[in-house]
C-alpha cells in the first residue's frame, strides 16, 4: 500500500480504502466501510467516535491508518477532510458559481446576488427590441388566445405574465410538459400567438411546440438570452434579454431579471391596448379599477 501512495502522489484515502477492502476482515473491514460510508463524518469526528460506530478499539483504527499509508489516524482524517472540502468546493462551483463562496457573509451574497441583476438588467435595456415588443403586444391584444409555455424555472416569469394577462381579460393559457406542450401547439391557428421563455433556447419540448405552433400559423415568440439557439432562430419574434444562459445558479438568477422585465414589458403594453378590460372584468363592475395585492 505504501507504494500505492508513493505512486499516486496525493492519493484520495477513499480510494486507499475501497482498494484495502478485499485484503480486510473482521474489525478492520467494519472500520474501511464506515470510512467509506461516512467520509464527512469521520473527517469530523474523533477516533474514539469512529472506533464506536465500527464496534472496535481506536488501536485497531490507528492499525488500518497505517495500512493505507497514513502516519496514524490524524493523518488519515486530515486527508479526508481535503478530500470532503475538494468534493465541496467542486460542487458549489458547479452549481452555485464562483462569485459567491460558501463562507461569504450574508452582506456580500446580497451584494453580489444585487449587483448581478443589476448587470441583467442593463443589459436587457440594451438589448430589447421596442419595436418587436409593439408586434407582439398588438398580436396579444388582438389574438383569439394566446399560449405560453415555461417549463422548470423558465416557468416563473412565463406563468406571471399568464396570471397578468388573464386579470385583464386576455384569453391566454400557460402550460407546461411535453403532452400539455403537444396539445397547445396544435389548438393554435393564424391570428393566435404562442409564446415561450427560455433561458437556453434549446428545450426539445419548448423547440416542439414552438414547431407546431408556427406550422400552424400563429405568431410564435420566444423570450431567451440565446438569440442563436434552436428556438431562437425559430421563432417569429425573438427577445433578446442580453444576458445569456450561463453554467451556474448565479448566472441562471441573474439571467432570470431581464426574462422578467421583458415579460412585464410586454404585459404593460398589452395592458395599454385593452384598457377598457381594466375595468370591464372587475368583479365590482365596470367603473371600478382592478387592485390586487397579489398581481
Amino acid at each position: 500500500m505504501g507504494n500505492d501512495v508513493d505512486r499516486a502522489g496525493t492519493p484520495s484515502p477513499l480510494q486507499l480504502a475501497k482498494r484495502a477492502l478485499p485484503d480486510l476482515n473482521g474489525a478492520m473491514l467494519r472500520v474501511a466501510e464506515q470510512i467509506l460510508a461516512n467520509p464527512d463524518d469521520v473527517a469530523r469526528g474523533s477516533i474514539t467516535k469512529l472506533a464506536e460506530a465500527a464496534r472496535t478499539s481506536a488501536a485497531t483504527v490507528t492499525r488500518l491508518s497505517t495500512q493505507l499509508g497514513f502516519a496514524g489516524y490524524p493523518a488519515l482524517r486530515a486527508a479526508l477532510a481535503m478530500e470532503v472540502g475538494r468534493g465541496l468546493e467542486a460542487g458549489w462551483a458547479s452549481d452555485i458559481g464562483l462569485a459567491i463562496g460558501p463562507a461569504d457573509p450574508p452582506d456580500q451574497v446580497l451584494n453580489v446576488l444585487a449587483s448581478t441583476q443589476a448587470n441583467a438588467l442593463r443589459n436587457a435595456l440594451a438589448t430589447i427590441d421596442l419595436n418587436a415588443a409593439t408586434r407582439v403586444a398588438d398580436a396579444i391584444a388582438g389574438a383569439r388566445r394566446t399560449h405560453i409555455y415555461g417549463e422548470w424555472g423558465d416557468a416563473i416569469p412565463a406563468r406571471e405574465l399568464y396570471i397578468r394577462l388573464l386579470r385583464i381579460g386576455i384569453p391566454v393559457w400557460f402550460f407546461d410538459g411535453p403532452q400539455s406542450a403537444q396539445i397547445a401547439g396544435g389548438l393554435l391557428g393564424p391570428g393566435d400567438v404562442a409564446l415561450v421563455v427560455t433561458r437556453s433556447g434549446t428545450d426539445p419540448t419548448t423547440l416542439d411546440f414552438v414547431r407546431r405552433s408556427t406550422a400552424q400559423g400563429a405568431l410564435s415568440v420566444a423570450i431567451t438570452g440565446v438569440v442563436a439557439s434552436p428556438v431562437g432562430e425559430l421563432a417569429d419574434i425573438t427577445f433578446d434579454t442580453g444576458t445569456p444562459v450561463g453554467g451556474t445558479w448565479t448566472e441562471f438568477f441573474a439571467g432570470r431579471a431581464s426574462d422578467t422585465l421583458t415579460a412585464g414589458l410586454l404585459f404593460v403594453l398589452v395592458a395599454q391596448r385593452v384598457p377598457d378590460h381594466l375595468t370591464a372584468n372587475h368583479p365590482n363592475g365596470p367603473g371600478q379599477p382592478v387592485v390586487h395585492p397579489d398581481l
